[in-house]
């Protein structure tokens, strides 16, 4: 074989190319193929560099991919050049390494190289526990074969004499590791190697089956194994470098190489290897911590120590496990029993009884038996302990079998930007939210179901998730058991599970008609509307820090207690949503002082502190224009706004704005007051940091070809409000935008009489009520021109 440097990378790409990607099965052989070629290439080198001479105790040996045979089109080479201590000189042994190593540099591959004896291998293995997992994969490439396979034995022979000091060791970097790397099965840009349930460890399941602690699962680790060198293997391609990422940019193109039907089926596919990886190192971790204490405490044979949990269950060293396995076939409740068991004791179930209770435990009769059902409100109650209980269950089938739909949320991926979890693990991660919520409703069990399928629908094809998971809640709920009156709240709360949180942060809640769509969405039951309100900051807190802030349960807050009027119920006991106090109507602000104050030309401000957020209401002479003067003001003090609600009384704004400040920053009442004072006369002063900080960002450029995400949308929202004119807008961010936007309609003599505003991703969703001079809503023409005006003024026209 003669191969010149420049053709390595071409080659190397050539057999991991496009063609066979998509035939299934072909992963194995291309990387055989791969691994053929580059051993023969590393030979030639070999030869070239030794002349073609044998040399007695000298070789050429490969860790890490190449050394696994698994490597990547454009891995890195990880070589070890391995001597005996009187093979060569040292300067010839110098001489030799640099001729292997600068033809490898020469051809653009990346090299990680060493020149060690055995003995060094033993010692860099002792003190290094990442170069000790690498040299058990040593192999061996050319010369001297002997001289490789007496090290690998002494290294692991090491390996396994030092077990008991390195497992520990071993766990807490693993640990370390995920923590740095994240979770691979939750990511929407995995990384394939390093985070948990990725390649590396695989590499950890060997070694912990080299220290003859446990041997690691096989058949379903193995595929997943394959498929997630598979999606390496195309993004090396793809992109052109040994990347280990899935990034958001590589979906596409990754997708379509290894045929699959779009992006988020390939991130279906990766979760779900990452998740068969992370449960099997996460068991046989455990395994291995079992056998090492077998060990320890005494010579031979060890009975268990078994704590009894009830129902022929037992705690068995950190498991929940069965006393008898005949237990399994003789209840089709055992499989609940057994993870209401564990999640309450907070330990996992163990995968033998898991194997058990899949293979043989009686499938439930249709519908439910009522103790069946009961068994589920128990499950779904247990708490934290639930998140790891369900997923030992879901990778046996046995969650299949109790809900076949629940295979279509399997590991979907989520790309909005306040998700941080795939569709089936935000479902359980709601459930445990809810299960600390029960005490506000009258049905937990209903509560708990409809967290469990509030996102049931999130599947391809459904144009909204929300109704089409109502009716795949109709059948869940019916085969579970559960009555018809029952079925139709389960319907009814995850049909309209988004419908509050999208009123409290999009509309007006003083507003007549968003607390009629509020009570229309609860069909004008208050123990239904407990429900959904409590469903609400489940989904909403189970999806991450960017859907639950405190400014949002302020809003929910007060949606509630609006809503609760209407509905003439007594007010609710314990503490509100968020743990904050519901503001008031704004009018008992204006006591004989401030209003007094506020007539002589002086503005007021009181901060409230609302856990991470700050409530502003400010009192000041009403004013065209006071709603961009207060929002550019607050922009330059760095505060972002997330809800603004004006009202004017005896010609008096009594306006209540919620902000965030991203430095921490407290807002200052008195410096606030000064500045809206000196705008009130016509000092633009305090809105020179706010005009500096503009003038060194790019500016829109205009409008962009219809559809483009650059361009801003303004739509009516009909029916919203009786009294006012409601636009929600849609533009990406930039500082002092809601500045602009009250300025620009103010120029137009247009009142803003509230705005709520949100940003997720650089991205502005913000709602504007807006009225005449009149007070009343806008006429047509004069809705036209309110749509113009913001389209412009956002897309910087």
């Amino acid at each position: 074989m003669s191969t010149s440097s420049s053709e390595i990378g071409s080659r190397r790409l050539d057999l991991a190319g496009t063609r066979d990607f998509a035939v299934a099965g072909a992963g194995p052989a291309r990387r055989d193929a791969l691994a053929a070629f580059n051993r023969a290439w590393l030979a030639e080198v070999w030869d070239t560099a030794t002349g073609g001479t044998r040399i007695e105790g000298v070789a050429l040996a490969a860790v890490g991919s190449i050394g696994r045979g698994d490597a990547g089109p454009l891995s890195d080479y990880d070589l070890v050049l391995l001597h005996s201590e009187r093979s060569l000189p040292a300067r010839e042994l110098t001489a030799l390494a640099d001729r292997i190593w600068y033809p490898i540099w020469d051809a653009g591959v990346r090299l990680d190289h060493s020149v060690r004896t055995v003995t060094q291998c033993r010692q860099v293995a002792a003190a290094d526990l990442t170069a000790a997992v690498g040299l058990l994969d040593l192999a061996p490439l050319a010369g001297d074969e002997q001289l490789v396979a007496a090290a690998r034995s002494t290294v692991a022979h090491d390996w396994r004499g030092n077990a008991r000091k390195r497992l520990p060791q071993l766990v807490e970097a693993v640990a370390a590791r995920h923590q740095r790397q994240g979770d691979l099965a939750q990511s929407i840009e995995p990384e394939l190697k390093e985070a948990h349930g990725g390649l590396r460890d695989m590499t950890v399941l060997r070694a912990l089956a080299e220290a003859w602690l446990a041997d690691r699962p096989h058949g379903g680790v193995d595929a997943a194994h394959t498929l997630l060198l598979d999606v390496r293997d195309a993004v090396h391609v793809v992109t052109g470098r040994g990347r280990d990422r899935l990034g958001r940019e590589d979906h596409d193109a990754v997708a379509a190489l290894l045929g699959h039907h779009d992006a988020d089926d390939l991130l279906t596919a990766v979760s779900h290897a990452g998740r068969v990886v992370a449960y099997a190192l996460g068991g046989t971790l455990r395994r291995a911590g079992q056998s090492q204490r077998a060990r320890t405490l005494r010579i031979g044979p060890r009975r268990p120590q078994m704590t009894p949990l009830g129902h022929g269950l037992f705690a068995s060293d950190g498991e929940v496990v069965l006393g008898s396995a005949r237990l399994a076939a003789s209840d089709a409740g055992m499989p609940l029993r057994a993870g209401v068991v564990a999640a309450r004791a907070g330990l996992p179930i163990a995968p033998a009884t898991l194997d058990n209770l899949a293979a043989h435990a009686p499938a439930p009769s249709d519908p439910w038996p009522v103790g069946l059902r009961d068994l589920l409100g128990d499950l779904l109650s247990a708490g934290p302990g639930l998140v790891t209980v369900w997923e030992g269950l879901d990778q046996v089938g046995i969650i299949d079998a109790w809900a076949p739909e629940w295979a279509a949320v399997r590991s979907r991926p989520q790309r909005s930007a306040v998700h941080r979890h795939t569709v089936d693990r935000h479902l359980v991660e709601a459930v445990v939210r809810a299960a600390g919520l029960v005490r506000r409703v009258s049905r937990p069990d209903l509560l708990l179901v409809a967290a469990l399928l509030h996102d049931i629908g999130k599947v391809r094809g459904a144009h909204d998730h929300s109704v089409a998971g109502a009716e795949l809640t109709r059948r869940i709920a019916t085969r579970w058991g559960f009555g018809v009156h029952d079925v139709e709240v389960l319907v009814t709360l995850v049909r309209e599970h988004l419908t509050l949180i999208e009123l409290a942060t999009r509309r007006d809640h003083q507003d007549p008609a968003t607390v009629d769509a509020a009570v229309a969405a609860a069909g004008g039951d208050r123990e239904v509307f407990e429900m959904l309100l409590a469903l609400t900051e489940a989904d909403a807190s189970a999806a991450g820090p960017a859907a639950w802030t405190d400014w949002r349960a302020t809003l929910l807050d007060q949606l509630a207690v609006a809503v609760r009027d209407r509905l003439d119920g007594p007010p609710r006991v314990g503490v509100p949503i968020g743990g904050q106090e519901a503001p008031g109507d704004g009018a008992g602000l204006l006591d004989a002082t401030v209003l007094a104050s506020v007539r002589a030309g002086e503005p007021n401000v009181r901060v409230i502190a609302t856990g991470g957020s700050h409530r502003l209401d400010i009192t000041d002479l009403d004013r065209v224009g006071l709603f961009a003067d207060t929002a550019g003001l607050l922009a330059a003090e760095s505060h972002t706004v997330r809800t603004a609600i004006l009202r004017t009384v005896d010609g008096v704004a009594v306006n209540e704005w919620h902000v965030e400040s991203p430095s921490g920053a407290v807002p200052d009442p008195e410096r606030l007051e000064r500045g809206l004072a000196r705008l009130a006369r016509g000092d633009r002063g305090p809105l020179t940091t706010l005009d500096r900080r503009r003038a060194h960002l790019p500016r829109p450029s205009g409008r962009s070809a219809l559809g483009s995400p650059g361009q801003a949308r303004a739509l009516v929202v009909p029916g919203a409000s009786s009294d006012a004119t409601v636009l929600e807008v849609r533009a990406q961010d930039r500082p002092g935008l809601l500045h602009e936007l009250g300025a620009a309609l103010a120029d137009a003599g247009i009142s803003v009489r509230s705005a709520h505003i949100a940003t997720y991703a650089g991205q502005t969703l913000d709602t504007f009520y807006l009225t005449g001079a009149d007070g009343l809503s806008l006429a047509p023409a004069r809705v036209a021109q309110a749509v113009s005006i913001i389209i412009d003024t956002c897309d910087g026209i």
